[in-house]
């Protein structure tokens, strides 16, 4: 079984399962799940998961950040589970009220091709700045073919969108994507500012038509999926194959074209106008807001709600202003965590600040914000701050973005238009972007917050005069999530005694069990409940999954490796149920000791705590 497997049937278990599973999409690093009852789900065990980064419950969506391979985490939990199948006939959950709504749907119909159109627009803005930098010709081969597969999915945005939307609002997917074709046939887009008659009622083609819109559709498929439903229902069911499609087309055709396409396109003007009033009363403070507070949006998933602005403007006028004041607020937070970088002395977290800036430059905040800012409060108000200030700074200098795309330091081409090729826009996206990220670093240095130290280093002194006795060493690490009991407190005698061998017990808190170092599966009961391996070094390591659980015959218990099996440091092994362990009225503490003890000087613990699978926790001193 895969990594992303594992962590895959992992946040399924703890969400409460299939059966409290409406639908799940993903994002750029989180599960998105629509949960019945979000109670059910064992949210502080998630939180508890290594890897887990973070619980959000937002936008009527219970949220868990997995981080940059969520895509791979998503494709095994589709794979290995119902979730993928048609599910039109699931009951719906509490669907909350009217704003979190409307986020789920504007979410769940973006989500599943961001990445495509964020890619298109990277190479959109690229192409741009090539032909800017005269690398490229507009005439040449090279650039038509690339800018074809860059400006496509713009041009037929409502395709995508038709697919996507049809699969949100249950309807057919193939009936709503040829209602799209039908917005943006060439037959249509040829007739942009024209009117028509339909059987003598008009019907008004706006004057860029409908490639490249977004509320119409949404609006068409929406009103397909009663419509749909409808003919269903009253046509007989051998007449369905055809029937269906062929009252659906007769019914939506008309409908699209003269009533909902021209109230779609009115919405998205009245849109456009609202958010250019904004940005016209102050380019300055309209920055500071989006800049200061777009993290907060995201946390809350409200900044769904601002991606079909961006798309509407773009479509409207070829040119969006929010998507420049939004940079400073990504590449802040970047500079925030490389200020932890510097300044904490816990090893993980170093780690993960690290790799959260550099996630952080490509346009993915989550783990920066969840693992490393929000956490330690005061370097996400740095950023905060720093996001605002450069915001501001672009909104003064008037920032124009040309193409569509997730918002990252590989979206600065994207600011150059194409037929002027002015760069004043890419430079003061650039000077604000500067400023954003040296704020976001200065203010955390001079903010400072709480260090914590890792799991069991809180006094590294006496760990290392305990467990250094000798240089000559094997280190364990732990097995086992959860919180050290001496072995003595067992309630066993045969292990608090010390008659298998020195060791620790650990109660766990995440049902899994790992090797604790390489070696060879070299004792395995067939109930799950024990394990024995014998390290590289030749220390003989018996893990006893809770007290007398041998009677529960394998019941709670998942086998993940064989008998002989060559394990590495950090494999998993078992997977037990902990609340079925206490149902069934047995301890689940689990000793960890070493068989073969009297082969070697002393077995030393850590004196930690609480432990982290993965982490040192016993040295066998030779």
């Amino acid at each position: 079984m895969s990594k992303n497997q594992e962590i895959a049937e992992r946040v399924l278990t703890l969400v409460g399962g299939e059966e409290n599973v409406n639908s799940v999409v993903h994002c750029a690093t989180r599960l998105r799940f629509n949960l019945k009852d979000e109670d059910k789900a064992e949210t502080e065990k998630l939180n508890q998961d290594p890897d887990v980064i973070q619980v959000v419950r937002s936008g009527g969506q219970y949220q868990v950040v997995i981080g940059s391979h969520v895509s791979d985490v998503y494709k095994e939990l589709m794979a290995h589970s119902g979730l993928g199948e048609d599910d039109t006939e699931k009951n719906e959950g509490p669907k909350g009220n009217v704003f979190n709504q409307l986020i789920d749907i504007i979410s769940s119909i973006f989500t599943p091709f961001l990445g495509a159109m964020a890619g298109a627009g990277v190479l959109k803005g690229f192409l741009t700045l090539a032909v800017t930098l005269n690398w490229l010709t507009a005439e040449s081969g090279i650039y038509v073919v690339l800018f074809a597969i860059a400006d496509g999915i713009f041009t037929f945005l409502p395709i995508i969108l038709a697919f996507t939307a049809a699969k949100k609002f249950k309807t057919n997917q193939f009936l709503a994507v040829c209602l799209a074709m039908a917005l943006v046939h060439p037959s249509i887009t040829a007739l942009a500012g024209q009117t028509l008659s339909f059987a003598g009622i008009p019907v008004i083609i706006g004057a860029s038509a409908y490639t490249s819109s977004v509320i119409p559709i949404i609006l068409a498929v929406y009103v397909q999926s009663y419509v749909e439903r409808f003919f269903k229902k009253v046509i007989p069911s051998f007449l369905q194959i055809i029937c269906v499609p062929l009252a659906v087309f007769l019914v939506m055709a008309p409908v699209t074209f003269i009533a909902i396409g021209p109230i779609g396109t009115i919405l998205g003007d009245l849109l456009g106008k609202g958010y250019d009033g904004i940005y016209g009363f102050s380019p300055i403070i309209a920055g500071a807001v989006m800049g200061g507070l777009w993290q907060v949006f995201v946390m809350f998933g409200m900044h769904w709600g601002f991606v079909p602005i961006m798309l509407l403007n773009l479509s409207a006028t070829g040119i969006d202003t929010m998507a420049p004041m939004l940079l400073p607020a990504v590449l802040s937070q970047g500079g925030a965590a490389l200020a932890v970088f510097f300044m904490t002395k816990n090893v993980k977290l170093k780690g993960l600040a690290f790799s959260s800036t550099i996630t952080s430059i490509f346009g993915i905040t989550e783990p920066t914000v969840y693992g490393v800012t929000l956490p330690l409060k005061k370097p996400f108000i740095a950023a905060c701050i720093g996001g605002a200030v450069g915001g501001a700074f672009i909104g003064f200098s008037h920032v124009q973005n040309y193409v569509f795309g997730l918002i990252s330091l590989l979206s600065l081409p994207g600011f150059i238009p194409q037929d002027t090729k002015d760069t004043s826009g890419l430079v003061a996206a650039v000077i604000g972007t500067v400023i954003a990220f040296v704020i976001g670093f200065v203010l955390t240095f001079i903010l400072k917050f709480d260090d914590k130290p890792e799991a069991g280093s809180e006094t590294p002194k006496e760990t290392n005069s305990k467990a250094q006795i000798n240089n000559d060493r094997i280190v364990l690490t732990s097995p086992i999530t959860g919180t050290i009991v001496p072995l003595e407190k067992v309630e066993d005698q045969v292990f608090s005694s010390g008659a298998l061998g020195k060791g620790i017990a650990i109660e766990p808190t995440v049902g899994e069990l790992y090797a604790p170092a390489n070696g060879e599966i070299t004792t395995l009961f067939p109930t799950g409940h024990a394990v024995g391996i014998t390290t590289e070094d030749g220390a003989e390591v018996l893990m006893h999954i809770g007290m007398d659980t041998v009677e529960m015959d394998g019941d709670g218990f998942e086998l993940v490796v064989k008998q002989g099996d060559k394990v590495k440091q950090g494999d998993l092994l078992v997977k037990f149920d902990i609340e079925k362990i206490k149902a069934a009225g047995h301890p689940v503490v689990t000793p960890i000791v070493v068989t073969n003890s009297g082969d070697y000087l002393d077995v030393l613990d850590m004196d930690q705590t609480d432990v982290l699978h993965g982490e040192d926790f016993l040295a066998i001193v030779r």
